[in-house]
Parts: C-alpha cells; structure tokens; sequence
C-alpha cells in the first residue's frame, strides 16, 4: 500500500526540506502512525495495522520509520515486516503514507531510501510491496524514481475492502527493490509524451486480443484515475476491468513490465515478451 504523490499544498515543504527521518520509538508516535493509516485509507478502513502489531513486527527485525517536521509531527511513515522469501532475508514493505500537505515534497521518497539503508545494514536482499496497477503517479514513483521492478501481478490482492480508495477492487503489482548496489532514478522511464506506437492493450476502446507476434505491448491508464472515479466511477471500473484483462493475459503468456512512461493523457505500462516468442493465437482478453 502506498500514497506517496499529488500536489502539496504547503509550500513550505519542498525537495530537501528539513524533515528528520528516524524510527518510530513512543506509544504516542506509534499512534500518529495509527492516525495516519486512517486519514490515508479512510476512517472506515478496517485493516488498521495496530499499535501492539507495529511493535512486535520492530522487534522481530521489522522496520517503522517516521518523516518528523521540526516541530515534532508526524509528516508519513514506512512500516513492514522482514523474513525469507525465495532463498534470501527479504523484507515486505506493508505501509507507506505521507499527510496530504506534504505530498510531494520527496518524504515518500526519502522514507524509502532510509528504509533501504536500515535492511541494507541487516543483510537484507529485496524488499516488497504492492501498488495498485492504475495509479500512475505510485507507477512512476516506483519505477521511474526508485528503480524497482515488477515481481508479479495480482487480482484482487486484498480482497473487499472498506477503505473509500479501494473502491475499485485491490488488482496489485508486486515491486522488488533490490538492495544490493546504488539506486538508479529514472532508469526504466520511456519518453510517452506522444505516445509509443505499440500495440495497446487494456484502455476502453483498445483492441482487447493479443496481437500476433508482438514482442512488445503497451497497457495504458489514466493519468488521475482518483479525478476519473470522481468524474465517472463507471468509466474508471471499465478501465479497471481492461487493465485486469490485460495484465492477467500478458503475464501468463511470458510478458515482464520493463518501463513505464508518463505522457500528456496517460501513464504506459511497456511490457515486453521474456522468451521473445510471443503468443499468436489472437483470442480476447
């Protein structure tokens, strides 16, 4: 889970502002990250990751940092839980938040290269998380900034949620981040500002079969899909629907995420087909 970007409000907070990234210690500051869960994911939101929870998971080599403002409030947090995951110390990056108004300004960012730092000194190989598929702005944060790769892709991770941003189901992306070596920003971003030219699949009006022979296949989404749910929850479900469709193809036919571009209309997820080889059967999605 993660909400990391829209415009700040507060101009005050900026790239490089003086925000203290350092662990959580206090009952109290365990509670503003409570606080913080349910601003970000909705008061309703039942997956609340407790106080005594967030404490255990420290103390058995978990990680919960918090951005501090000068003044001592709580500006976001990361929180997650380590263990084995195929072969190697890995950890699961459960929850990162920022407060609205100091969206923006590089703390999500910040939090994480702090994260890294913490595991890195631990021995930890890669760390996880999800993201939803339709975000475009956790799209290129992800990918783009932080130059982590896609592991796989889930439908309906989660399954129902009473959070207000699940609304349209909980589709998930799995980032891997390796620790290992320097991070790379904009490694994997692609020019998109007009367009690729490559076969498309998943958006309303897209040809919804796999075209025959294409190596390499674009899954467009909105730019904004939380203006577009606003605007027209129907139209947003339809793209919801596409993009599960074409995800779910493409990554049982051989197909990796290999970039993500960011264009005047929509985001571009660019998948290419890992054997080279790709299906040519034509059937829908």
């Amino acid at each position: 889970m993660t909400t990391v970007a829209r415009p700040a409000t507060d101009p005050g907070l900026s790239e490089g502002a003086a925000v203290t990234i350092r662990p959580v210690e206090t009952r109290a500051e365990y509670e503003a990250c409570i606080e913080l869960q349910r601003d970000t994911w909705g008061r309703s939101f039942s997956d609340i990751v407790p106080v005594s929870m967030m404490g255990i998971a420290v103390k058995m080599g978990g990680i919960c940092l918090g951005a501090f403002a000068s003044g001592g409030a709580m500006l976001g947090f990361v929180f997650g839980v380590t263990g084995p995951r195929d072969g190697e110390l890995a950890h699961w990056s459960h929850m990162l938040a920022v407060r609205e108004e100091a969206r923006n300004a590089g703390i999500g960012r910040r939090l994480k290269l702090a994260q890294r730092e913490a595991l890195s000194e631990m021995g930890v190989g890669a760390v996880y998380w999800t993201f939803d598929p339709l975000v475009a702005r956790n799209a290129h944060f992800n990918l783009n900034r932080l130059g982590a790769t896609i592991a796989e892709f889930v439908p309906d991770m989660y399954g129902h949620s009473d959070s207000d941003l699940h609304c349209l189901g909980t589709d998930r992306l799995i980032a891997r981040w390796s620790i290992k070596g320097d991070v790379t920003a904009d490694a994997w971003e692609c020019d998109g500002s007009a367009g690729t030219g490559l076969p498309c699949m998943g958006r309303p009006g897209c040809n919804g079969s796999l075209p025959p022979g294409a190596d390499v296949i674009e899954v467009p989404v909105p730019l904004d899909i939380d203006r577009l749910v606003a605007e027209s929850f129907e139209e947003a479900l339809t793209w919801r629907r596409g993009n599960n469709a074409a995800f779910s193809r493409l990554f049982s036919e051989g197909y990796d995420i290999v970039g993500f571009s960011v264009g005047e209309e929509h985001g571009r997820y660019i998948l290419a087909n890992r054997t080279g080889a790709s299906a040519t059967d034509g059937h829908g999605v």
